[in-house]
Formats: structure tokens, C-alpha cells, sequence
């Protein structure tokens, strides 16, 4: 038995109590009929329930103190100071230690805290864009007219390549406004379906790790490369908005 891959991503913010009540509703529905979806939900669950069980917390080696600690300078080189306390060294390096892990806690969230809502900003701009005629600001399939469409217009270039030979005909592009910035689109064709790709510089931070997100009845794929962030947002299902993704790194290299 397998988890449907379309509902991988729901299963887990199901657990984590992250989906709303329609959602939460669906998916139930879909766990009752699907065998696959109830053993994974089943086992997500039981990891869950053990880490809030187990102590988990970690206590660095004595390697990384001492690792720490040589990288400081030596306290017989540095000029004595009145007011410094007994035994500062000792509490410097529990200090740069404790900073280093508050650091690194720091880097992997950001991501998380910068991007908590871009993912609804995406899907409400795909859904902005089917239903108010906004989908395209230059029609062509020739990426040699869409890529310099966009110089003037944005501070970056994004590129734009045709995938029509794997089953993704390059429709056109677009700007629209995400994250309080100005961001190219470039909008792909998926048999009656549309498929939204938003390009924009990387923000700080930004982990270069590709992650597949739903939401709703969309379903959302992200990457980043040479600098550029590139979200793709359509109704396809997951696995193929997946070979998108792929295809459209090969042919730019992304």
C-alpha cells in the first residue's frame, strides 16, 4: 500500500493540525476510502506521539566545545580589564557556543518564517489571473520575443524556454506583484490546464532545497537557482507539476 502522492504534503499538515476545516473534512473523507493514505496517517501519528514522549535534546560533544573554545583568543595575550568578571573565558565559550546553535536554529527557520504566507499569495494570484483575464501580458510561444518582453519592466532576467516537446507549451508571460515586489511569470499550457511559473531574486536565506506544497485544490512546486526563486502553481497533479520542474531545470540548467 501506497500514500497517493497528492496527499503526502495534506497528511503531514493534517498531524501537525496546520489544514482548515474543509480540508480537514476532504481529507478525512479520502482516508476513510484509501487504505495507503489511512497506514501513512496511521504511522505519522505514531512518530508524533513518540517524539512527545522521548526526550530528544541533544547535548553537543565535548569536540565542538573545545573546537570552539580554540578559536578564541588566548586569555594570557589579552589585557587584563577591571571589571570583568572570574573566569570569563569558561562563560565566553558557553556563550559563542550557545550563540553558534542559536545561529544555526536562526538559518534553518527563516525560510520557514519568511515564506509562512507567499504560498497563498501564488495561489491567489493563479486564481486572480485565470478569472479576471489576466493571464497574459505577451501571447507567444516564441521565447525569443517573451525573455526580452520583460527588459525595462523587472531588475532581473528570468529565463524562458519552450517546453512544448515534453508535453508543456510555452503560452506567455506576464508581471504580477508578489511579496511586495514586482515578479516575472511565465505561463505554461498542460493539455485544458494552466500552470503559472513566478520568478523572482531569491530573498536571504532562502534554502536552495526544492519542496513540493498544496494547497487547497492546488498544488505548488519551489527551487532555486543562480540567484532566482521560482515558485510553479497550477491544478495539474503533484507529479506532474514534478516533471515540469524537471524538465524546465534541464532545458535552463536551473
Amino acid at each position: 500500500m501506497t500514500t497517493c502522492p497528492d496527499r503526502e504534503m495534506a497528511l503531514h499538515a493534517m498531524v501537525d493540525g496546520e489544514l482548515d476545516s474543509m480540508a480537514s473534512v476532504s481529507l478525512e473523507a479520502h482516508v476513510r476510502g484509501c487504505a495507503g493514505c489511512r497506514a501513512a496517517l496511521a504511522r505519522l501519528e505514531d512518530i508524533r506521539a513518540r517524539f512527545a514522549e522521548n526526550d530528544l535534546r541533544y547535548s553537543a560533544p565535548q569536540s565542538l566545545r573545545d573546537a570552539v573554545v580554540a578559536m578564541l583568543p588566548d586569555p594570557t595575550t589579552m589585557p587584563a580589564r577591571r571589571d570583568a568578571p572570574p573566569r570569563v573565558m569558561p562563560w565566553l565559550a558557553g556563550g559563542a557556543i550557545g550563540a553558534l546553535a542559536a545561529s544555526i536554529a536562526l538559518l534553518l527557520a527563516m525560510p520557514t518564517l519568511s515564506e509562512g504566507t507567499l504560498p497563498d499569495e501564488l495561489v491567489a494570484a493563479h486564481i486572480r489571473s485565470l478569472q479576471v483575464a489576466h493571464l497574459i501580458d505577451i501571447q507567444t510561444s516564441d521565447r525569443h520575443v517573451v525573455k526580452p518582453w520583460f527588459n525595462g519592466r523587472i531588475d532581473f532576467a528570468p529565463p524562458v524556454v519552450d517546453l512544448v516537446s515534453v508535453g508543456f507549451p510555452l503560452v506567455g508571460g506576464r508581471l504580477d506583484y508578489i511579496g511586495d515586489r514586482d515578479v516575472a511569470v511565465l505561463v505554461y499550457g498542460r493539455r485544458l490546464h494552466r500552470i503559472n511559473l513566478f520568478i523572482r531574486p531569491a530573498p536571504a536565506g532562502v534554502l536552495p532545497v526544492s519542496a513540493t506544497l498544496r494547497r487547497d485544490s492546488y498544488n505548488m512546486v519551489r527551487w532555486k537557482s543562480s540567484g532566482l526563486e521560482y515558485w510553479a502553481v497550477s491544478d495539474v497533479e503533484a507529479g506532474e507539476l514534478r516533471e515540469f520542474r524537471d524538465a524546465f531545470r534541464r532545458a535552463t540548467g536551473t
